[in-house]
């Protein structure tokens, strides 16, 4: 099979080129239009944590004729005072903490910030630069620019040790832990203030800065025309890929990766809440966090039932995990949902599945516990492996099965599981991405040459010690059943399991099929064939052509499309592999 798996995939948005600017130049004649005729003009930059506060000041500085800069952090509460108030979120736990609640103001001494908004007012002319994550709270301002940057890009300045946490002293510290205070804090806080910068419509320009010296910008009213044009019609988010310990080489092979020192290990191509978008205005690219699209379109894109039940939240993850010619992945355990809202703080957990789309002969899956073996002395000899004493001997306790390509094993939370080298798994699961217990990891050191996190008190508390082989074989493998075929096509209900609130089908065609959205939107993966084509039959949207394993998705507010094989699959079986929430 010739693989065209596309790794830039953009959204080209009409009408709006003479609204977008590129590099520091371009910008700064555009601010200064915006301001031109005023004795005073006060500029506000509210940024992200992570932005490059003075690669902005230095770029903007030389095309603005700046008369005084303020950094809206000289009103933040004091590194100490900041960590007293964090801490309580934050847990001795390298990888998990709980949710915060905090709002930006909770991080700002309030006569810290009356002072910074009395010199801010003392200036009686020229143009008055104010940016930070908080600049917002400092002054209304004549032109406010919101300056953003994708979490990956985030944590690649985490890893590579340019920056660490906002306000934080902690460049050097595990990587872990500084993910951990931005996925459970930082990020959060950041969002309620956008989301209500929007809100209160004070924004007036987008700008990206995820590339260095390199920034991009629109309108606010030509990013949000955006957001609409792509939750009206299929699109797909950039995806990243990254190495691992355990990992394999058919990403590298089948989706034209470029070879890195240690294999890939994830890939991650459907998760909004981490995946971008790219925007194409004109001759510029322009690139977004995929959440904002959540936040800004949440009825367009997830549909009114589906946002009633969760809110501006993206419920549904497909990610890839490559074992081919690589290792097993750590045994590992999800919370339960009360345990995930009592522990940490968050109302759904992470049920998920392993849909195989593709493996060698040996491959194999580890799920669910063998009949009669004695949960307390799999723990307990769990317990002596993790203190370095003989290694856990999984075949002895855990169900293990053969697994070759399309196969789909639900995963419901509380059931313990793994998969084994030699399988190239695409995950079809909840959001809440990093709540995974490791019980057992092999015996591994991770990347960084540190042990790498397993979580035993929690994942005792969470194994569902009644789903044994038997009630394994019955209720999480391979539950497929035909719901409706016609001529050149046939639709199959996988999954999920009866506890978790996606449900999968897959397609098989070999000619044009019609499906509709019905309330939800759709996260889809063309697991079987070349090429296929999703087209609008009343020509809502242009033709939208994806190739194999890339995962894409149909916003609710699509209703029908038709999805057909493309020219490269033509008289060939096509399958698609699709997500939405239960009704």
């Amino acid at each position: 099979m010739s693989v065209k798996y596309n790794k830039e995939p953009v959204v080209v948005i009409p009408d709006c080129e003479q609204e977008a600017w590129q590099g520091y130049e371009q910008i700064g004649q555009e601010l200064a239009r915006r301001v031109a005729g005023r004795t005073k003009a006060v500029i506000v930059i509210e940024c992200y944590p992570g932005v490059r506060t003075e690669e902005v000041t230095r770029g903007l500085g030389a095309s603005l004729p700046l008369q005084a800069v303020f950094e809206a952090e000289e009103a933040a509460l004091s590194t100490q005072e900041l960590e007293q108030r964090v801490a309580p979120y934050l847990t001795e736990d390298r990888v998990f903490g709980r949710m915060a609640p905090f709002q930006i103001e909770d991080f700002y001494d309030p006569s810290l910030v009356r002072q910074l908004r009395e010199r801010i007012a003392d200036i009686e002319a020229g143009i008055v630069l104010v940016l930070g994550f908080g600049a917002s709270l400092m002054a209304e301002g004549d032109v406010l620019v919101y300056a953003d940057l994708a979490r990956w890009e985030i944590q690649l300045r985490y890893r590579s040790k340019e920056m660490g946490n906002w306000r934080a002293d902690n460049k050097d510290e595990d990587v872990l832990r500084k993910y951990k205070r931005g996925y459970f804090i930082e990020w959060r806080t950041a969002d309620r203030l956008k989301r209500r910068l929007a809100e209160e419509a004070r924004i007036d320009y987008y700008l990206d800065t995820n590339r260095r010296n390199d920034p991009r910008a629109v309108t606010w009213n030509a990013f949000m025309f955006g957001l609409s044009y792509t939750a009206q019609r299929p699109f797909r988010l950039v995806p990243y890929f990254d190495p691992g310990v355990w990992g394999g080489y058919w990403m590298q092979e089948k989706l034209g990766l470029p070879e890195r020192d240690h294999p890939y290990a994830w890939a991650f191509d459907g998760v909004p809440e981490e995946n971008s978008l790219y925007f194409q205005y004109g001759g510029i690219r322009l690139e977004s966090p995929a959440v904002n699209l959540v936040f800004f379109q949440p009825q367009a894109l997830l549909g009114e039932r589906v946002y009633t039940r969760f809110g501006a939240e993206f419920p549904i993850r497909f990610d890839f995990l490559d074992t081919m010619g690589g290792q097993n992945l750590s045994l590992q355990v999800h919370p339960t949902a009360e345990y995930m809202q009592r522990t940490f703080g968050l109302s759904y957990t992470q049920d998920e599945s392993y849909y195989m789309l593709d493996a060698m002969p040996d491959a194999k899956i580890y799920l669910g516990l063998r009949e009669g073996v004695d949960a307390d002395r799999m723990m307990a000899e769990l317990e002596e492996a993790q203190r370095g004493g003989a290694a856990f001997a999984a075949e002895d306790y855990i169900h293990i099965m053969p697994a070759k390509k399309h196969d789909h094993f639900l995963i419901p939370a509380g059931t313990i599981h793994c998969s084994g080298r030699n399988a190239m798994v695409l995950e079809i699961s909840a959001t809440p991405y990093i709540f995974t217990f490791k019980l057992w990891d092999w015996g591994r050191l991770g990347l960084d040459g540190k042990p790498r996190p397993v979580h035993l008190e929690h994942g005792k508390c969470n194994v569902a010690r009644d789903r044994t082989a038997n009630w394994v074989d019955e209720q999480l493998v391979n539950r497929i059943e035909r719901v409706a075929e016609g001529d050149g096509w046939v639709e199959e209900r996988t999954g999920l399991h009866e506890s978790q609130f996606i449900e999968t089908r897959r397609h098989w065609f070999s000619v044009p099929v019609e499906h509709h959205t019905e309330g939800s939107v759709h996260m889809l993966n063309l697991v079987e064939g070349d090429e296929a084509i999703v087209e609008s039959p009343s020509g809502a949207f242009e033709p939208f052509t994806v190739r194999y394993a890339e995962t894409f998705i149909i916003p609710a507010a699509v209703g029908v499309y038709t999805i057909r094989p493309g020219e490269p699959s033509r008289g060939k079986t096509l399958a698609t592999i699709r997500a939405s929430v239960r009704s």
